[in-house]
């Protein structure tokens, strides 16, 4: 590809900034264009107690290598960090219980354990052991988590453990997600064997060491250090309303002006902003796209007096079955997961509510939010002093659903847009993976489609 070669590149998240490094080491001429005021999407570390706290993720996946590479070749390597603990909890009725050892995102796969933890009646546990016996069945082709791990093991173990698991990290309903899209290891488990367990038990053991990591001081130390590298033109504010096909090429109208001509375009928006660019050149990606639904959260950090806190925090943090029907989702135990944040002298709990059906958190204000998210924390661990300061943070329509069917509507937009709009790609959160790291694995992809693909509409 020669050089000079003009690609657009829309959003300046994880996604978007990634792509932008690698397009430039290809020599490309490149610009980013953000409609907000900072660059990082998700990512956002914020300031609490006089600690660094994070707004959005707070970990990344350490088993596959793409967030890990790119913190190394960014010089980030020595400021990787596992969480203290990775023991987590489950608030079920008036108590919390351990989420068992071994299971994977929360199938178990040991008897033991889930007898200990009584997460399950002995009901439950019994029906869940029928997975041993019961015949194969035939799950179809995208099966939603709840119709194959339910089929097998039944009901509890999709409410209480699974759905707890899947579902808090998509914001979603274990009911209504593609097992095959948001849970590849359960879907590969049931095809190893008639058994669910025992499919799981055959998988090959995957490397050592963390399943996640954080950066000292905060993720978006990763956001400072790519806006520090030579990323081509970054426009801050604009926002781009639609794409029109020039010859030979594309024309993005931005807002602010002025527009910008480019051979190429990489669109990392969220899909319903992505389908209002997309709508003049590909009626068919725009409709695809407009069908990914999505689930709003918002966050809660709170710190307290340790003189607050009435009970040992042995965890990362504990997870609220929707069944449970409260309105938090999740708590991480901030200064448990990172003794690092002891130094503000408080204890923070980090809690999340809203889900994919639930949207009682965005309705609330932030006093109403702080409010109602310090009682439930009271009732789950016996606080007894209100918070001494808090942060919310809002992630309206934040978390894409892979509903069932989700890969083969991803797969329709690539192909409407190779059709329609040759030279114009999607990558992000949107698509084939919510988390950091799989956002940089996309981000490789489409960059390498970009370099490879010459001229727009060459042979």
């Amino acid at each position: 590809m020669p050089e000079g070669r003009r690609v657009a590149v829309v959003g300046g998240g994880i996604t978007g900034l990634a792509t932008a490094r690698l397009l430039r080491h290809s020599g490309l001429t490149v610009t980013i264009l953000e409609a907000g005021a900072e660059l990082g999407g998700k990512i956002q570390t914020r300031e609490l107690a006089g600690v660094p706290v994070e707004a959005g993720p707070d970990t990344f996946l350490a088993r596959v290598p793409w967030a890990v590479d790119l913190c190394r070749e960014l010089g980030l390597g020595d400021a990787l960090i596992a969480p203290a603990t990775g023991k987590a909890w489950l608030w079920i009725g008036d108590r919390l219980r351990p989420l068992p050892e071994r299971h994977v995102l929360g199938v178990p796969t040991a008897l033991g354990p889930l007898l200990e933890s009584g997460v399950l009646s002995p009901a439950g546990v019994a029906r869940a052991v029928l997975d041993l016996v019961l015949p194969r069945t035939d799950p179809g082709p995208d099966p939603s988590v709840a119709a194959v791990v339910g089929r097998r093991m039944g009901r509890q173990v999709v409410e209480r453990l699974v759905d707890p698991l899947v579902g808090g990290i998509n914001a979603g309903r274990a009911d209504g997600l593609s097992l095959a899209a948001t849970a590849r290891p359960i879907a590969d488990g049931a095809a190893r064997s008639r058994s669910l367990v025992l499919g799981l038990r055959q998988a090959k053991p995957g490397p050592g060491g963390p399943v996640f990591l954080g950066l000292v001081g905060g993720l978006h130390r990763l956001v400072d250090r790519l806006a520090e590298e030579d990323l081509g033109t970054v426009r801050l504010g604009t926002a781009v309303s639609g794409i029109t096909a020039t010859d030979g090429g594309y024309t993005l109208g931005c807002t602010p002006g002025p527009d910008v001509d480019a051979d190429s375009v990489i669109i990392t928006t969220p899909a319903f902003a992505t389908a209002e660019i997309v709508g003049g050149l590909s009626p068919a990606a725009a409709s695809a796209l407009a069908g990914i639904r999505h689930a709003s959260v918002v966050t809660a950090t709170l710190a307290y007096h340790p003189s607050a806190d009435v009970r040992p925090l042995e965890g990362a943090g504990m997870l609220v079955p929707r069944v449970e029907g409260r309105l938090i989702t999740a708590c991480t135990w901030s200064t448990s997961k990172w003794p690092a944040l002891a130094s503000s002298g408080m204890v923070l709990l980090r809690a999340s509510a809203g889900r994919d059906g639930d949207t009682r958190a965005m309705e609330l204000d932030d006093t109403e939010v702080v409010r109602r998210v310090h009682d439930e924390l009271t009732e789950a661990l016996g606080l007894r002093e209100a918070p001494a300061a808090s942060l919310v943070s809002r992630w309206p329509r934040g978390f894409p659903q892979y509903d069932v069917g989700h890969q083969a509507r991803v797969d329709d937009i690539e192909a409407s847009l190779a059709r329609d709009a040759p030279g114009v790609f999607v990558a992000g959160a949107s698509y084939r993976g919510l988390g950091i790291a799989a956002c940089i694995e996309q981000a490789r992809r489409v960059a390498g489609l970009v370099t490879a693909a010459g001229l727009v509409g060459s042979t």
